[in-house]
């Protein structure tokens, strides 16, 4: 049976914890009995969240997941103060529609930076830690763009394809060592980045919904945590079509082909 962070076992961490899905997981996990500690750069919306809890129950962190010694410190403080990460949940990320026209050299990179390098940092602060204890629950949060290629996506869907590839590497080297590796992949949630969207969400949900499925997930899921399921078995089914009929069917279903 593989690790799985129980209330008792310590504290659990959310990288990106200032809105979106990294907030309401944050609250889902505090009305489960857990403690939490919440990183981001916005440190006062990490406050007001902190007020929305029972004092105590959510613990603001706040860090640049772009800083490696920031983040490090902000995990050192974490421990030393609160006690041992338990369940790291790696879920910073940004996204912003990309476009050859004009090519715009640092929308490309920020994302990059961000949604790679972001988990890198965390990656480094809580795995010496894991290993040390023998013990440890780590989630990352991709998305299904990360399954295939996808207009306007170039770099986000890059970013997640990589973090799908990172957490199943990881799997092999982490699952001997005790330490749970999942990768989370939403499919579209009503959160401030999909609002940046003008092109139609198909079986968008709300995020509170999906903070309950990741946070179930957490408890008794496998590997990858995907949701709805009709999003995530109509992309794998696509991705096993030759490029041809991917590339004309994506398409067309998105009018990327007019």
């Amino acid at each position: 049976m593989s690790f799985r962070a129980r209330p008792e076992d310590g504290i659990i961490w959310i990288t990106g914890a200032s809105s979106g899905i990294g907030r309401a997981v944050a609250l889902e996990l505090v009305a489960r009995g857990f403690r939490v500690a919440v990183s981001a750069r916005r440190a006062e919306e990490l406050e007001a969240l902190a007020r929305e809890a029972k004092p105590g129950a959510i613990i603001p962190a706040p860090c640049d997941v772009t800083d490696a010694d920031g983040v490090l410190k902000a995990v050192e403080r974490i421990e030393h103060e609160h006690g041992p990460i338990s369940l790291a949940f790696l879920n910073a990320g940004t996204y912003k529609p990309v476009s050859i026209e004009p090519f715009v050299l640092k929308d490309w990179q920020s994302m990059f930076d961000v949604n790679i390098d972001g988990v890198l940092t965390g990656l480094n602060a809580v795995l010496p830690r894991f290993l040390a204890r023998g013990k440890g629950q780590l989630a990352i949060n991709a998305s299904v763009a990360g399954f295939g290629p996808l207009p306007r996506a170039a770099v986000y869907g890059a970013t997640k394809a990589a973090l799908i590839h990172m957490a199943g590497s990881l799997q092999f080297d982490c699952t001997p060592k005790n330490i749970t590796v999942q990768v989370v992949c939403p499919g579209f949630v009503a959160t401030p980045l999909t609002a940046k969207n003008d092109h139609p969400m198909p079986f968008i949900i709300p995020v509170d919904d999906a903070a309950k499925r990741i946070c179930d997930g957490f408890a008794t899921g496998g590997f990858e945590i995907t949701f709805p399921r009709r999003m995530k078995w109509l992309l794998k089914a696509i991705n096993l079509l030759p490029w041809p009929a991917y590339f004309w069917l994506v398409g067309k279903g998105t009018g990327a082909s007019r």
